[in-house]
């Protein structure tokens, strides 16, 4: 009895089993179809690829160049710069970040195979023969090392080489700064073979071998990017002739952080100085005040404007600038100095009786004078004396000469030059200042700009 329940249960689920397995061996084996295609032709190239390598590199010796005492070995370069900046103008160098190709042929990698090319990783870099290029004005450089090296080695079939590397490179730049802030410039990368004379390695330029990324990433805080030319050459030394590859990076430096921070303050100082020519002379501590405040901020402002650039010996733009706007301030002050000197420091002259000699026959006689106190300190007319025997033309107070080039006091004699010179009168000073001042200034500043920003 319990043997017929079993048959039974055995013949009612058998179908049920049945099915179950032949769908899990239908899974199983789409499966391995679709894995036998994608598993097994890789496999067969990197066979191939192993075996390549492993007959290329049998008998291959890095030490050696291609065609070492055949003919020279020739080098493609290609450069992609991503970025440059910051420039240090104190420092004189500037920061670039490029990608830096060189590509030749090596017959001795050459091969035969389905497979056009060969992409290799940073391991087999140091298994092959690499040029020696280096950087002649390089201070600092760096290969860029995350997550693995950012280096590509790739060997074509009839033995085509290239070398690809990232590098952040800290470069030379010798700034001439006379034209500073309005000036150019053109920063090189420099590089050649280190050992290699020109007769075993020339380097080659590419057309279109230099590329540049998008700039507005670049950080060129003070500069714009205005182009790049290309060179070669070949320097002569004592171990030999060496070629010689340079790419020059022409620079402009912007003038707005300059404007505001120098030119600006500079002029609107200048032009504060002119105020002290609308005071009144006898106002001594305000014009006094106002020209010495007017000098001590021109004295920090030259001292900022240095802050930033190198110890040169020569004068740049800027420095011209400032010294002519402190020149300016410091006259609108020596104006007053001058003035209150000439017209305020001048001797009383006490009345006495001694009689006024009378003119010799033929001079004109001088009209009767009435007393002018001039600044309550001159007294006219003067007292003339005795035993003066002197040209009435020339008749002036006493300790004055009224050849002098300037009239000392508000009149000389008749209120004027002698007859044929020009009449100045120091009184009016600042009369002639608030004219001469501006204009001078004015024409200063049409000249300066012109001369710099297009000459």
């Amino acid at each position: 009895m319990p043997g017929t329940v079993l048959l039974l249960l055995c013949l009612a689920l058998g179908p049920v089993l049945r099915a179950r397995s032949e769908s899990t061996e239908e899974y199983d084996y789409d499966y391995l179809s679709i894995n036998k295609t994608w598993v097994l032709t890789p496999k067969a190239q990197e066979t191939d690829a192993t075996q390549i390598l492993n007959s290329l590199l049998k008998n291959y010796d890095n030490k050696l160049r291609p065609d070492i005492g055949i003919k020279p070995t020739f080098i493609d370069v290609d450069i992609y710069v991503n970025s440059i900046g910051p420039v240090s103008v104190i420092q004189m160098e500037y920061t670039i970040d490029i990608f830096f190709a060189q590509t030749w042929y090596d017959r001795r990698l050459r091969f035969n195979s389905t497979l056009k090319a060969l992409t290799l990783n940073t391991n087999m870099v140091s298994r092959i023969w690499i040029p020696d290029t280096f950087f002649r004005n390089s201070k600092r450089a760096d290969s860029h090392w995350i997550t693995t090296p950012n280096q590509l080695l790739r060997i074509w079939n009839d033995g085509k080489v290239l070398y690809t590397l990232r590098l952040t490179i800290e470069a030379e730049c010798l700034l001439q700064l006379q034209n500073f802030p309005m000036d150019t410039h053109s920063c090189p990368l420099v590089f050649s073979s280190y050992g290699y004379p020109r007769e075993e390695i020339v380097y080659r330029w590419r057309r279109y071998s230099i590329e540049v990324s998008d700039q507005r990433t670049w950080r060129l805080y003070q500069f714009d990017f205005t182009g790049l030319r290309n060179t070669s050459e070949v320097l002569r030394t004592g171990a030999g002739e060496y070629m010689v590859m340079t790419v020059s990076f022409d620079l402009s430096r912007r003038m707005g952080y300059f404007a505001i921070q120098t030119y600006i303050p500079c002029i609107l100082t200048v032009v504060l100085s002119w105020v002290s020519f609308w005071i009144k002379r006898d106002s001594t501590p305000a014009r006094t005040s106002l020209g010495i405040t007017t000098v001590l901020t021109m004295t920090t402002l030259s001292t900022i404007s240095r802050k930033h650039l190198p110890r040169v010996s020569y004068i740049t733009a800027m420095d011209l600038f400032v010294s002519v706007c402190f020149i300016f301030v410091f006259a609108a002050l020596m104006e007053y100095a001058t003035l209150n000197y000439l017209v305020g420091n001048k001797k009383p002259l006490e009345h006495s009786n001694r009689k006024a000699r009378l003119p010799p026959a033929g001079a004109q006689v001088m009209p009767s004078f009435t007393t002018i106190n001039i600044n309550n300190i001159m007294h006219w007319p003067p007292e003339i004396e005795e035993d003066e025997d002197e040209d009435p033309g020339s008749l002036c107070l006493e300790g004055k000469e009224c050849e002098r080039f300037f009239c000392c006091i508000e009149d000389c004699q008749t209120g004027m030059w002698r007859e044929g010179r020009v009449r100045i009168h120091i009184s009016r000073l600042d009369s002639y200042s608030r004219v001469f001042f501006p204009t001078a200034f004015l024409l200063f500043n049409i000249v300066y700009w012109i001369a710099y920003l297009y000459l």
